[in-house]
């Protein structure tokens, strides 16, 4: 079987056909890059455009940028907060005409790499988180995933929320080399690892490509891995689900 599934990021809007039996892409990705934040007419054409480039009349799974609770959205870091009580699944379905369900984008990166990647036979605590614009996460207990965690929120010592302090955007924005932003994402994992004590620490998003840059400021005893599917498991999961 075969779904259309749509990551929709702080910075560009990508999707590609999936078949969900082997969550491998059928054909080329998309990608669209919008503005930050982007309104919300600019996310819902740019939809619309993506499901027009395929040609797409099927199901659509969608990963989105927010808390997502039954459809509807509950925050809004790095989105326009009008979304804040949309229900998303109806406002892409009406506007794409195909069947839409979103959910939160890391959660829907972390089933993919739940049924396809690292995570697949693990059955330890696993926090998976994305590192782009802002931070995402997603928590795993015995292969069951926790929706909704939102790790980038939290509040580091600096009084700055995590990914305020050291996501990718921060990283460009603010011109910090890899070593020193490595240090800081140090930092930001040290907490997370004294707040849940995981077994296993899965780093995705588009950071992921560049493990090797800043892998040797973590400090942790706890294992910290790239994702398998690196910065197309957003795409793969919200398909998947």
């Amino acid at each position: 079987m075969e779904v259309l599934g749509i990551d929709i990021g702080g910075s560009a809007i990508k999707g590609a056909i999936v078949n969900i039996q082997t969550g491998q892409f059928v054909g080329e990705k998309y990608r669209i890059e919008t503005s930050q934040p982007a309104p919300i007419t600019e996310i819902v054409e740019t939809v619309k455009k993506i499901v027009e480039h395929f040609n797409w009349k099927g199901k659509i799974g969608c990963g989105f940028p927010a808390v997502v609770q039954n459809g509807v959205v509950k925050t809004a870091s790095n989105i326009d907060k009008q979304f804040i009580g949309v229900n998303v699944n109806e406002l892409f379905s009406k506007a794409t005409g195909c069947e839409v369900n979103v959910i939160n984008d890391a959660d829907a990166a972390g089933f993919a790499e739940l049924m396809f990647g690292v995570v697949q036979h693990f059955q330890g605590l696993a926090i998976f988180l994305t590192v782009g614009t802002g931070i995402g996460s997603a928590i795993f207990n015995k292969g069951i995933l926790t929706p909704n965690s939102e790790l980038g929120q939290i509040y580091m010592k600096n009084g700055l929320k995590a990914e305020k302090y050291t996501s990718d955007a921060v990283r460009k924005k603010d011109n910090i080399d890899w070593s020193d932003w490595g240090m800081r994402f140090n930092e930001y994992l040290n907490y997370i690892d004294k707040l849940f004590y995981p077994e296993l620490i899965i780093i995705g998003g588009g950071t992921s490509k560049r493990f090797d840059k800043f892998q040797k400021e973590l400090t942790l005893k706890t294992p910290v891995i790239p994702a398998k599917l690196l910065n197309d498991a957003g795409i793969i999961g919200a398909a998947l689900v």
